[in-house]
């Protein structure tokens, strides 16, 4: 498979901004939502470049031509999903070619390719397809290993970059971190910025902009910033080297992003819990892994969540969910619910939960049992969270008290109870 030219001498550019575009009709009748437009701006913003918009287009080829035209004249990368099947209604090449001024054809080695690989399938190319093995003069193919269409690297105006990538995720994502990403760091991706996410629980917006002050969060060197999650309160600061007035380094990025993790720290003491990715399911594993026990669920009146949270967690054990009167009883009796699960999935450790509605919140009741030790603590508190996501939070509080727990040692204070 050919995979294109090279750019002419003079004219490549670092990426600093981009845009992103999502083509297809599905995503503006609300029949699917793009899901790469997110994951892609967020790459791009961890390597520090700015994104100047998403844009989820209809398939429209007069439309879409305008706006690769606006975004070339505005950003050094456009990034475009979606649109390149064999199909009429797939115009994201012909777009591309006409907002270049280009012409498209059949490229030799593409179809060769194309041909190639519907022939190992026992099937006949249709001729519809080969405008899957179109290039424009100024594009580069971007290899596909699992599907027909191939991306492109389009080396366009003033050193700019247009790269076409296909909607389904399993193809798009390898594309784009095998081929493309290796290609833009070698142009000169985004400002040298590093990140760094701190991931904190059991404390608001409000409350950490009070504690840690409103001046941290206007610096530009570095960028700090609150991202309310489902279940976290991210806290992102991010950095480039900051140069001293003589051209030379005065502090690098990864001591200023060191500083700063190390002062909101000691500010939210007791409420950071993880960085980066990290899930609870994580937390809950290493927690586990450290105490010894594996962990039996039992739940009602949260839907599941628990049992979803900890999926990977629980896998040895017996995760069960109960409703109703059966609910009323676990309540009830909620330690003991705990040694019994524990019990009749033969593990060491039991944690039992129970979510119900209340005043327009939840209210959240825990406990963890050990049987072999003879302990157990118990947790009760409420949530401003109703519906779907108080279930979801009363989840979290649970999986949160069990690593507390854990993390107290072997014999945790004997129903002790909490509220908040």
């Amino acid at each position: 498979m050919r995979t294109g030219h090279a750019t002419p001498e003079g004219l490549t550019r670092a990426i600093r901004t981009a845009e992103l575009l999502a083509v297809g009709s599905e995503l503006t009748t609300g029949e699917t939502r793009d899901t790469n437009g997110p994951e892609l701006a967020a790459a791009l913003t961890e390597a520090g470049v700015a994104i100047r918009g998403i844009f989820a287009l209809p398939d429209d080829l007069p439309l879409v031509t305008d706006r690769f035209r606006e975004a070339l004249g505005a950003v050094d990368l456009v990034l475009a999903t979606g649109g390149l099947g064999p199909t009429p209604d797939d115009l994201t090449r012909e777009a591309v070619a006409a907002a270049l001024g280009e012409e498209p054809t059949v490229d030799p080695e593409l179809e060769a390719w194309l041909r190639a690989l519907f022939e190992r399938r026992g099937m006949r190319l249709a001729e519809v397809n080969l405008k899957q093995a179109w290039r424009i003069p100024s594009a580069t193919a971007i290899p596909n290993p699992n599907g027909t269409a191939p991306g492109w690297w389009v080396d366009a105006m003033d050193g700019r970059v247009v790269v076409l990538l296909p909607g389904p995720p399993r193809e798009m994502r390898p594309m784009w971190r095998d081929w493309v990403l290796p290609r833009l760091r070698e142009r000169g991706l985004g400002d040298g910025r590093l990140v760094r996410t701190l991931r904190t629980y059991g404390i608001g917006e409000s409350m950490v902009v009070d504690r840690l002050g409103e001046a941290l969060f206007r610096q530009s060197n570095p960028v700090v910033a609150t991202y309310a999650r489902a279940d976290w309160l991210d806290i992102r600061i991010s950095a480039v080297d900051e140069p001293a007035t003589d051209g030379r380094r005065a502090r690098p990025a990864a001591a200023i992003v060191a500083e700063t993790a190390e002062h909101i720290r000691a500010g939210l003491s007791g409420h950071v819990w993880a960085e980066g990715e990290t899930s609870w399911a994580e937390l809950v594993a290493g927690a586990l892994a450290d105490a010894g026990p594996d962990l039996a669920t039992v739940e009602a009146g949260s839907n599941g969540e628990l049992g979803r949270l900890l999926a990977d967690v629980v896998a040895l054990a017996r995760s069960e969910a109960r409703a109703g009167e059966a609910a009323a009883a676990l309540e009830a009796g909620l330690a003991e619910a705990a040694v019994a699960a524990a019990r009749g999935a033969g593990t060491a450790l039991g944690l039992a939960l129970v979510a119900r509605p209340a005043d327009a919140g939840t209210v959240v009741r825990v406990a963890v049992a050990r049987p072999d030790r003879d302990w157990s603590r118990r947790l009760e508190l409420r949530l401003f969270q109703h519906g779907a996501h108080g279930r979801f939070r009363a989840a979290v509080a649970a999986a949160a008290f069990l690593i507390e727990t854990l993390a107290e040692g072997p014999e945790p204070a004997s129903h002790a109870v909490k509220r908040a």
